[in-house]
């Protein structure tokens, strides 16, 4: 039925339906779920390249039995009630969290940044956000810490003396100078190589080419940030 748990041939169809790189809404319409409930099943799952239904459908069955098994404890956080829908949005902070995984974020802080990228105030404390996604202060704090090492959040005190973790457009920048930076490293790296292995060999023209290679990307990098900066803190009319 629409409204209950997915079956097992359901699942089998989500599969076969990801092998012919169908969308989820098509998935969806095909199975007459809602979009978000694909999404949520396939991103709990291994994400489309490693969903497997079998798999799923295991997986399913004890984190049913561990609910069971477990002590109830005190009700979600009600989401604002600002229109939006729950399930859809939550299926979307999914979504955007694996894509951060896929570029390497460990889980726990990508969840954390599509969780921030996805409030209207873009910033929230560590008990909001474990409160936000259900899991203990110690999960949060190795998440953030590592969020704000790798410079993709900014930490603030609010007028309560609490810490907040900002995500703006200035953080992007500066995420994407560092980037940038790490870049051009690189390169100087590479070059630092041509007199040692000998100008004019093989390997040393090699190193040469990485060097002009990433000297090229990364500022070129650098310039389309400068831009995309100043027309992103330009206010719209």
């Amino acid at each position: 039925m629409p409204g209950g748990r997915l079956t097992q041939q359901e699942r089998q169809q989500i599969t076969s339906g990801l092998a012919d790189g169908l969308a989820y809404a098509e998935i969806a319409r095909r199975l007459g779920r809602p979009t978000s409930t694909v999404t949520r099943e396939v991103m709990r799952n291994g994400g489309p390249g490693a969903y497997r239904a079998d798999l799923a459908h295991h997986a399913t069955e004890r984190r049913a039995r561990r609910r069971v098994r477990a002590a109830p404890g005190p009700p979600a956080p009600p989401r604002p009630a600002d229109g939006r829908d729950t399930d859809a949005l939550r299926a979307y902070e999914e979504t955007f969290a694996a894509i951060f995984t896929q570029s390497g974020l460990p889980r726990m802080a990508a969840r954390t940044l599509a969780g921030l990228y996805t409030t209207d105030a873009g910033s929230l404390t560590a008990v909001e956000i474990a409160r936000r996604l259900q899991v203990s202060p110690g999960s949060v704090s190795k998440a953030v810490a590592f969020l704000d090492s790798q410079g993709l959040i900014r930490r603030e005190r609010d007028e309560r003396r609490r810490e907040r973790y900002v995500v703006d457009d200035d953080v992007l920048y500066q995420s994407v100078m560092a980037s940038a930076r790490s870049t051009a490293h690189l390169g100087e790296v590479a070059r630092q190589g041509v007199p040692i292995l000998g100008p004019g060999t093989p390997a040393a023209a090699r190193l040469e080419n990485i060097a002009r290679f990433v000297d090229f990307v990364s500022q070129s990098i650098a310039r389309a940030a400068d831009q995309a900066r100043e027309i992103l803190h330009t206010k719209p009319v």
